[in-house]
This record gives C-alpha cells, structure tokens and sequence, in this order.
C-alpha cells in the first residue's frame, strides 16, 4: 500500500512540476514565486510541508517548525501524501474555475487548512497533543478553518471557499464531500453529547449548522443555511431550518 501511495503521489509531483515550469515560462514575475514555492523542493511532500510553513508560521522560526512538523508526520504516514493528492485533484474535478493542479496548491486556503489537519491529527494520534491544538488554533486565526485533531475526515474532501469553517472533536466525515463557508459541524448540547457522522459525497452547502449525534446519508446535500439536528438519509436534500427532508429517493421516502 505504501509503495502504490508512493507511486501515485510521483506522478501527481511529475504534473505539478509541469505546471510549475510552465507557469515561469510564461511570467517570470509571478515565475519566481512559483520557483521558490514548488521548483526549489524535490517532491510534492517538500512542497506541501513547506506550504503549511509558510500559511501558518508568522515569522521564520515558527514557519521552520510548523515545516518540521509538517515533515515528520508525512515521514511517519507516507499515505497522507497520497490523501494530499487525492484532495487536491478533487477540487480540479469539483471547481470549473480552475484549470490544472497548480492554482489550488498554492492559492485554494481551504487545500493548505486541510493539510494543516492532516498534520494535527497525526500528532494527536501520536501524543504530540500540544503541537497538534497548536496547528489547529493557527489554522483558525489565519485561515479562518478550526478542524479538532480529533476528528475524523476521509480523502478527496474540498472545502470550497473555507472561511468560517469550525469542525468539532470526533465529527466522522467520509471520502468525496464537500464543504462550503461559514458551515458548523459538532456536538449539541444534549447528552450523551455526540458528534455528526457524515458520509460519501455529502455536499453541504454555505452557513449550514450539523448538530448532535446524528447520521447525514451518503450523497446527501445539506442546503444553504440548513439547521440539520436529526438524521437524513441517504440521497436526501435537506433545507431550511428545522430542516425538512426533500428528493428523497422512494426507499428513503419510505424509511
């Protein structure tokens, strides 16, 4: 598993690198940040470690250390690398405003928050509590994403937008879900006080609030500004606050 992760992130690291050199080619003024960013690395785990560096750290020791973090934990999880990829081509498939893998890497703030977590939830896991709550309290004051190490989140995930995003300790999210701003997803204040659990290809609109111990179906969608306490099924829409269930499919209609 290791040497496919390993493989497939190579290939994503050939097509970056393409971009890369194409983009100083075409300007060399905007060229030299790109040099600098992608060029100067030898792989996309290089690249990625040095990018949390530089969006989290404030000055040179604390983007060193944030780098350094960000380098053990790929060390330490090779597969976080081959997630990393996986997030990063679902927003070139999600995101008809874009054109090729280099934008979002370097401009997308809801890519580097995502990877930042990644980075926490390794040092959570790892007993490095301290320096993974670090990651998640920076993450929040400078990117405006605020991810609990102790959640759970699966690949190929796009927080599209991702300003006021707040994701609370052991909310579950699954692979291919999308995330857009301003969405609140935690516990409520009913005990025993449990986290949502969100599945595959749950699309959850802008301002959406996902409370309690509840259960959101695979390729539901949560729309804009929904109030969700309760679970929904699976293929379901959910809208308005309360949210009410609509286009369910006829077994979860039924259900």
């Amino acid at each position: 598993m290791a040497k496919a992760a390993i493989k497939a992130s190579d290939s994503l690291w050939q097509e970056i690198r393409g971009e890369a050199e194409r983009a100083v080619s075409a300007d060399p003024v905007f060229g030299k940040a790109v040099a600098d960013a992608v060029l100067a690395h030898d792989d996309f785990a290089a690249v990625l470690a040095d990018l949390i560096g530089r969006r989290l750290g404030q000055d040179a020791a604390a983007r060193a250390r944030f780098a350094a973090f960000s380098r053990a934990a790929f060390h330490g999880q090779p597969g976080l690398i081959e997630i990393a990829g996986c997030d990063l081509q679902a927003i070139g498939r999600s995101d008809p405003a874009i054109a090729g893998l280099l934008p979002p890497l370097l401009h997308f703030k809801g890519y580097v928050a995502l990877q930042a977590w990644r980075v926490s939830n390794w040092l959570w896991r790892h007993d490095h509590r301290d320096a993974a709550l670090l990651f998640q309290n920076e993450a929040s004051n400078l990117l405006q994403v605020s991810i609990h190490p102790a959640a759970q989140i699966g690949s190929s995930v796009y927080l599209d937008h991702a300003t006021g995003i707040v994701i609370g300790a052991n909310v579950m999210i699954g692979d291919e879900v999308t995330i857009l701003q301003n969405v609140s997803i935690g516990r409520s204040s009913d005990l025993p006080a449990r986290s949502p659990r969100i599945g595959r290809g749950v699309y959850i609109g802008a301002g959406a609030t996902i409370l309690g111990d509840i259960g959101i179906g695979a390729f539901a969608k949560i729309g804009a500004g929904t109030v969700v306490t309760s679970n929904v099924p699976g293929g379901c829409t959910a809208v308005g606050n309360p949210a009410r269930l609509t286009n369910c499919p006829e077994p979860a209609t039924a259900a």
